[in-house]
Formats: structure tokens, C-alpha cells, sequence
């Protein structure tokens, strides 16, 4: 195994010190698991998350009619024709 040195604030030092310490491992390894989720291989295009990655977990937490478009109190208004417009 490879030894890397950094310099990190003394804030964020404090902030992996007690991670570490609230999952009772050392910090190389809080940091270790820190870099793999960072520098995964590429999944698809670039290093960035994709936008459903970043909202998966809000699927499903909203609250509402499910179908809106099936009231037509809600469709009221729409297209800009008439009814009869075909």
C-alpha cells in the first residue's frame, strides 16, 4: 500500500477527525472510502454525477394528484384553440 501526505485545513481535520471517531475506524480509513466514492471509474461522460443521481432519492416524496392532464379543470386554458380546433 502506497503512503500520500496532504495538508488539509484545521477545520476539515476536525471534521474527519470526528468521523472517524463517530464509525470507529482511523481516519486513513474515512479518507480511503472518501476517494474511492470520488474517483470511481467513469461512469459514461466526465467525473460529474448525472442529474438523476443527484435527485433519486426525492422519486416518489412529492405529494399531489398523480395525473394532472386526466382533470380538465386543470387542462382549462391550454392549447390557445378552441375545443372544435382539430
Amino acid at each position: 500500500m502506497t503512503t500520500v501526505t496532504c495538508k488539509i485545513s484545521d477545520e476539515l481535520d476536525a471534521r474527519l477527525e470526528s468521523a472517524a471517531r463517530g464509525r470507529g475506524v482511523s481516519k486513513s480509513a474515512v479518507l480511503r472510502e472518501a476517494l474511492e466514492r470520488r474517483l470511481k471509474p467513469n461512469q459514461g461522460r466526465g467525473d460529474s454525477p448525472k442529474a438523476y443521481d443527484l435527485v433519486k432519492r426525492l422519486c416518489g416524496s412529492l405529494r399531489g394528484a398523480r395525473d394532472l392532464s386526466t382533470n380538465p379543470k386543470h387542462m382549462a386554458g391550454l392549447g390557445g384553440q378552441s375545443r372544435d380546433h382539430r
